[in-house]
This record gives structure tokens, sequence and C-alpha cells, in this order.
């Protein structure tokens, strides 16, 4: 079985990793099981769940977040088999670009479904297994967005729910607390990713991100798989209700506006204002 005979930071623990098939679930489930956990990965796609499952040899429980019985049923799965559940991450999601003027139920009921209220329900269930196996405990966490923080114009939808997360997760530490379950969210900006590539091509993209980045880089996948680790190790024992931005310092300014990027783009071609 998958981490057996490690001695890594998460040696013995077992971890369920939502939307664990692709992008930053699948790097964090890769993560947990070089540092020795049993993780089970879940999403709705079982095919590419399962090859997922295979590559990583890890348990694969397919689960669509948005409904509140598959998510029990995925916690309680997980302690039937593994005898406990130490480690939640819920990495399940997908951005979808809307104007206000452009809003329409067709487009913002599914992100609400998924980003918020299956946020909770993924909270709920988890942290409830959580709290039931003895010793009682575990870290819990969310992967949330900068854009619940700063203003990203045409993301309403999406940096709505995010924001409700993002105050979901202190309620929900405060409460499950007493039981030793820590939940905490993580905020990344925007993360070069194979899905992001296409972004940062768009003329004065990068260099816009880049000037708005007091640390001057753009962040990459391996910012936030660390930073999700750490929430997951005794390290951050102390630690619950937090929101970490993994953003190189944006949330200290701004993020950029599509004038910027068009601006960076006619300066770079030597264009003058």
């Amino acid at each position: 079985m998958a981490g057996e005979g490690s001695s890594g930071e998460l040696h013995g623990r077992v971890a369920v990793v939502a939307g664990g098939s692709m992008g930053f679930g699948e790097r964090i489930a890769a993560r947990f099981l070089r540092e020795g956990a049993q993780v089970v990965i879940a999403a709705r796609d079982a095919g590419r769940l399962a090859e997922t499952a295979r590559r990583l040899g890890a348990t694969a429980l397919a689960c669509d977040i948005a409904d509140s019985e598959a998510v029990r049923a995925l916690a309680d799965r997980t302690v039937d088999q593994f005898g406990r559940l130490d480690i939640a991450v819920n990495s399940a999601g997908y951005q979808d670009r809307s104007a206000f003027a452009e809003l329409e139920p067709a487009r913002v009921e599914p992100m609400i479904a998924v980003q918020l209220t299956g946020a909770l329900y993924f909270i709920q269930h988890m942290a409830n297994a959580m709290a039931r196996t003895e010793p009682s405990g575990g870290s819990l966490i969310s992967i949330s967005s900068l854009t619940a923080t700063l203003v990203a114009e045409g993301y309403a939808p999406y940096a709505a729910a995010k924001a409700g997360l993002n105050h979901a997760t202190r309620i929900a530490a405060s409460e499950y607390g007493p039981q030793g379950v820590r939940i905490n969210v993580v905020s990344p900006t925007i993360i070069r990713t194979p899905m992001t590539e296409a972004i940062f091509e768009r003329p004065g993209m990068e260099t816009a991100t880049l000037a708005e980045t007091p640390l001057g880089r753009i962040g990459e996948i391996e910012d936030v798989v660390g930073t999700v680790s750490f929430l997951a190790s005794d390290q951050a024992s102390f630690i619950t209700g937090q929101n970490i931005h993994v953003d190189g310092g944006t949330s200290l300014r701004r993020l950029p506006r599509r004038e910027d990027y068009a601006r960076h783009a006619r300066e770079a071609a030597g264009e003058k204002e």
C-alpha cells in the first residue's frame, strides 16, 4: 500500500484529496504520498480519476462534491477502509469568467454549488469523521483564491463563493477546535500551471502580473503544494482558522487589470501612451 515503510512527515496518516484527479489536487496527492500518507483521491470524472490513482498509487473514490450524501459516503468509506481520517484537502472546482452584465443562472448556480455549497459539505463531513475517530483530530485545508480578497473584474460568482468559503472556514475552525480538528484555507494568486499557460501568453499579462508581485516572479504549483503539506503536518499543529495567501505579496498591492495588460503590451511593442 502506498506510504508504507516511509519515514516522511505524514507517515501513517490517512488523507482525502477532493479534486485529486488533476491540477493542484493531483500534485497535492503526490506530495502526500511521498511524505508517507495513505491517500484517497476523489473527483467526478471516474475515468480520469482511475487513471490518476493508478499512476500515483492512490485509492480512487468517485464523488460529486456538490452532493452532500456523496461527500458523507466518501468520508465514511475512507474511515471504513483505513480506520481513520487525518487530513482532508478540497481542491475541487473550476473558474468561469462572467461580467455582472452577463450573469445567468446556468452559469452562476453550478459555480455556487461546487465552490461554496459543496465546500461546506466537504468541511462538515470530513471534520465530523475526524472528530469521531480516536484519537480525534486532524487537518482540513481548502483551496480558495486571492480573488476572494482582491477585486478581479469578471469573476464575481467565483470570487463570492470563495469569499464565503473563507469566512465559513473561520466559523468551522472555532466549532471543531475542541475536537482537535484544524481547519485552514490557502488562497493562491494566479499560478503557472498547464491550464494557465495560455493566460500568460496574452500580450502584457506576465509583465503586468510581475509588476504587482513584490517577490518578482510567477507562482508555481509547488508553492501551493508546499503550503498545503505544511498545514497538513504537525509543524502547523497550532494553526487554525487562517487564510494563507500564496501570492508573492500581490495582496499587498492589487491584482492586475485588463488595462494593465494592454498598457504593458503596448510598452513591450515600443508604443507610447
